[in-house]
């Protein structure tokens, strides 16, 4: 195996445990509101502090990647997010929790940026949509494995030293990351000079120029559609991370086993449509070019999934709409890794500071359907007009990649 795929198995680790420790929350929601008496709307804020957090320090922790390098910046991370996800397990009220959760995302905030980050220093172009696909399949299945590990951890220990061990395996991470990997290729001992010469002639970056022209990107309108797309592509995401596990136990009557495994099923579905989503938009862009390789996976999907929510919604069998949510899943992640790879494509040497953008946005979404959700749920007591709602927002962001034009770089050289 080369260098470069050994990091990629690094960052499909740590892609991996990130959402282990997402949607660890999700899965112990109804132990954690029954522990500390909460209801939807009180546990909404909970998982939106983390959103909410997250969303703001995005773009600085991306910038600080782009100018200190991955391995530092992305050690600190793990350890921030490791730490508060133990301290997660000794919550004892709403006011607690909530700090944690929002320190939590804090921490967490700038990971994929720096991902995103050591993708673009390692791989040559015509690779970094497969590399992101990787990355954000390893994500899904962090999360299809989570109910699968967490819920017969809970049973036997309890919800709070399921947060404890997560958190451990962080840090071990963490450790071997910065033990290990460099920043640059030419600082690796073992990369050969047949490889070297693969990643450094075909890559989109110059390592040594980290000036961050703000100025330049905040007022390219390609950004900004993306990071409106991204915006808007979230509010989908957030509700299978954060809301999936009350859906179908208390909006659908689902038994805990019926929703571990449609849960599961979702996030495996969402693990191939990333791997299909990265390798099918680097194929389609070395045939057409890259503004359809793009557009085309990352409308296509988003399109879909917006039509199998509004069925979702609608169905009156339980087992029909688990489904077609697991199919959203499938369809909505064949444009992430496309809107990632989209970063590097226009950010270049900046690649951090665009992926942070646009998952600032995205974040900024998941926040408030996450915050909505449970307004919704609560003051209606009903679970479905959620997904109505996240449908058409799924099909405003599809038609969004229309003004993508992942061509145009957003950075001005010199």
């Amino acid at each position: 195996m080369t260098v470069r795929y050994r990091v990629l198995t690094g960052l499909f680790l740590l892609s991996t445990i990130t959402y282990l420790d997402r949607v660890c929350m999700n899965v112990v929601s109804k132990y954690v509101k029954a522990d500390l008496h909460l209801d939807n709307q009180q546990f909404g804020w909970i998982l939106g502090a983390f959103s909410l957090a997250y969303a703001l320090f995005e773009i600085p922790t991306g910038a600080l990647g782009d100018r200190l390098g991955p391995r530092r910046v992305l050690t600190r991370v793990v350890l921030w997010w490791s730490g508060f996800t133990m301290l997660t397990g000794t919550a004892f009220n709403f006011l607690y929790l909530l700090i944690v959760r929002f320190l939590f995302g804090m921490g967490e905030a700038g990971a994929y940026p720096n991902a995103s980050i050591a993708i673009a220093r390692w791989f040559p172009a015509v690779e970094v949509g497969r590399a992101q696909s990787v990355i954000w399949a390893a994500g899904r299945l962090g999360g299809a494995l989570t109910p699968l590990l967490v819920i017969p951890l809970v049973h036997w220990a309890g919800w709070r030293w399921a947060f404890a061990v997560l958190g451990l395996v962080g840090v071990v991470w963490a450790v071997g990351w910065y033990s290990w990997f460099r920043d640059e290729p030419t600082e690796k001992a073992g990369v050969s000079a047949a490889e070297l010469e693969v990643i450094e002639t075909g890559r989109n970056i110059r390592p040594t120029d980290h000036r961050i022209p703000w100025q330049t990107i905040l007022r390219n309108p390609d950004l900004w559609a993306l990071m409106l797309m991204c915006h808007l592509f979230f509010y989908g995401s957030y509700f299978f991370t954060n809301w999936s596990s009350v859906y179908f136990q208390e909006g659908r009557g689902m038994s805990e086993d019926d929703s571990k495994n449609f849960i599961s099923l979702s996030y495996f579905l969402g693990a191939i449509g990333c791997l299909v989503g990265g390798l099918l938009s680097d194929a389609l862009s070395k045939r057409y070019g890259l503004k359809i390789g793009r557009r085309a996976v990352g409308m296509g999907g988003l399109g879909l999934s917006s039509v199998f929510f509004l069925l979702a919604g609608l169905a009156t069998d339980n087992q029909t709409a688990g489904y077609l949510l697991a199919t959203c899943v499938l369809m909505k992640d064949l444009a992430l890794p496309v809107a990632f790879a989209v970063c590097i494509d226009i950010g270049q040497r900046n690649a951090g500071a665009v992926t942070g953008s646009m998952n600032f946005a995205g974040q900024l979404g998941g926040f408030f359907i996450t915050i909505l959700f449970g307004m919704i749920v609560e003051q209606t007591k009903n679970f479905n007009y959620p997904l109505f709602l996240i449908a058409g927002c799924l099909f405003v962001s599809a038609l969004l990649w229309l003004k993508i034009d992942p061509t145009k770089p957003v950075t001005v050289r010199e």
